[in-house]
Order: structure tokens, then C-alpha cells, then sequence
């Protein structure tokens, strides 16, 4: 009886991990953690794997004044060649789990520094090269990107 006891309950505990680790699909876009969301690269719906891997760099606030914590941070993507693409993405928080933005291109082979929600604004530092400096060149100009919630979109803030 203590093995079949045991036995019932790894069981539910593998179900209860795999239900809490679920990853967002279309037809159910919340997600548990905001690392298991999708986010719209280019156009195309895309999870943390593969080419497409979290950098990190992440601020944390309610993006969109709901009342619910929100996750932006930086992931990106390497298709093949050279590239390394950054990405800025949010994690937008609700009852039911997080629901991936789309993502905003930030650069490739840049040197990303730091993430943060800065009065009702997302604001990525970075690096980057001179204006026709090869892409072989360390990147060290600094920038700082703003953006903001807007419906459910990441947008960049004029300067």
C-alpha cells in the first residue's frame, strides 16, 4: 500500500510540475513563468529555445498599469552566420500567468548593459559600434533605448 501511495504521488507531482512549467500556445497564451512564453520576433511567434535564448538584463514593474507585476528583459537569436540579434521583449503579468509582447529589435553584436522600468518607461542600455565602424568592431557607443506599453504592443519612445 506505502509503494502504491508513493507511487500516486510522484504521479501527481510530475503532472503538477509539468501544469505549472506550461508553455503558452495560441489557443492558451498564458504562461506560468515568463520564460515559457511565446514573443513575436519578426513576425513569427517564438518560445525560448533553439536559436531564440533569454540574455537576461531584466527590469520588473507593471508595464502597463494593471495592477500585475511585468517582465522585460533581453533574449536573442542566432539563424546561422555571424549574427548574434538582440531583442528587448516584455512579459506582460496577469491571474492566469504571462502573455508574451512582441519583440523590439535592438541590434546585432551589441554589447547589452542593463534593463530598467524607469518612470512608467522600459529603458535598455547598451553598446553598440560607430556609425560605419565594421561589424568586426567592439561595440562602444552607448544608447539607451526607451519603450513603453501600449495595448498589448512594445514600442519604442521618441527621444
Amino acid at each position: 500500500m506505502k509503494k502504491l501511495i508513493v507511487g500516486a504521488g510522484i504521479i501527481l507531482a510530475a503532472v503538477g510540475g509539468i501544469l505549472w512549467f506550461k508553455k503558452a500556445s495560441p489557443e492558451t497564451p498564458f504562461a506560468r513563468d515568463y520564460k515559457a512564453a511565446t514573443y513575436v520576433i519578426e513576425g513569427q511567434r517564438s518560445a525560448l529555445m533553439g536559436t531564440t535564448q533569454y540574455f537576461g538584463n531584466e527590469a520588473k514593474g507593471d508595464f502597463n498599469a494593471d495592477g500585475k507585476q511585468d517582465v522585460a528583459f533581453v533574449l536573442t537569436q542566432t539563424p546561422g552566420g555571424s549574427g548574434t540579434f538582440y531583442y528587448v521583449v516584455a512579459a506582460l503579468g496577469s491571474d492566469e500567468g504571462y502573455v508574451g509582447t512582441n519583440a523590439v529589435f535592438l541590434g546585432d553584436r551589441i554589447a547589452p548593459q542593463t534593463t530598467e522600468f524607469r518612470n512608467g518607461d522600459i529603458v535598455v542600455n547598451y553598446a553598440d559600434r560607430k556609425a560605419g565602424d565594421p561589424m568586426t568592431a567592439a561595440p562602444s557607443v552607448g544608447v539607451s533605448q526607451r519603450l513603453k506599453i501600449q495595448g498589448n504592443q512594445l514600442v519604442k519612445v521618441a527621444k
